[in-house]
């Protein structure tokens, strides 16, 4: 396995720090966009990317918080503590200052062009799989750019579907990538009523999906260093993941 963070210039005189991680062995492999929580990239999540890496991807996990700082973007000590919850909240939220989904969808081109210069990666689409925020915005991409993304998985996203003009529901009728989307069913910031509201619109939308509510599951179950893990919904997860990317786009054996 082959890990680099690297600085990547951006238009907006800054740099976008990221994580790549690909199999060590010489080829090129289907390109994964891992889209961070809400807090940040950091140890676990660096460890989702090489889980992923492992099964013949490249995989890119951009902090999606650059333009205010780099990673790490919170300093509480991880695995966090439900004690540790209302500190963590308070260093996030001035971060969401400079992150609205607008700005955020738009770097997805930038996240495309560095991909498009790796000789490690297969041209063609990509798969994105999203937690948290990174769950919602993983459908708003594949809605504004639906002829570069063949898989969507999103996990534990927030607001999917509200009375926002621009709710990720009202876009879905644009994705031509296989979605599948997890939702916790202790989960305060999905609550049922935005859950049927999104299931109306898919359903309407003739999108490929699947839907899952995972049962005794908070926001964040996912999440190896957050008090909401659940270790058997990260275990469905995978199992669910795996073979949405494997589907769409497929495993590219390493070269001999």
């Amino acid at each position: 396995m082959k890990t680099q963070f690297i600085d990547i210039p951006t238009t907006y005189d800054t740099i976008c720090d990221v994580f790549v991680a690909y199999p060590e062995e010489k080829g090129a492999f289907p390109a994964v966009l891992l889209y961070m929580d809400a807090f940040g990239p950091r140890d676990s999540l660096y460890e989702m990317a090489k889980t992923i890496a492992a099964r013949g991807y490249y995989v890119l996990l951009p902090n999606l918080f650059y333009r205010v700082c780099r990673a790490p973007v919170v300093d509480v000590k991880f695995p966090a503590k439900a004690a540790d919850m209302p500190e963590l909240i308070r260093q996030i939220t001035p971060l969401f200052h400079n992150f609205t989904p607008d700005v955020a969808v738009k770097d997805a081109v930038l996240y495309f062009e560095f991909l498009a210069k790796q000789r490690q990666v297969m041209p063609g689409k990509i798969g994105i799989t999203g937690y948290c925020l990174g769950g919602a915005l993983a459908i708003r991409t594949a809605a504004y750019y639906p002829d570069r993304i063949a898989a969507v998985a999103s996990f534990h996203a927030a607001s999917l579907a509200t009375d926002a003009p621009d709710s990720p529901h009202l876009l879905v009728k644009k994705i031509k990538a296989e979605l599948y989307i997890a939702h916790a069913d202790n989960d305060m910031f999905n609550p049922p009523a935005q859950i049927e509201r999104l299931k109306e619109a898919l359903d309407k939308s003739g999108v490929r999906y699947e839907a899952e509510l995972y049962q005794d599951a908070a926001h964040g179950f996912a999440m190896a260093d957050l008090p909401a893990h659940n270790p058997e919904a990260l275990k469905r997860h995978w199992e669910k993941l795996f073979p949405l990317l494997e589907r769409n786009l497929g495993v590219r054996k390493a070269a001999v």
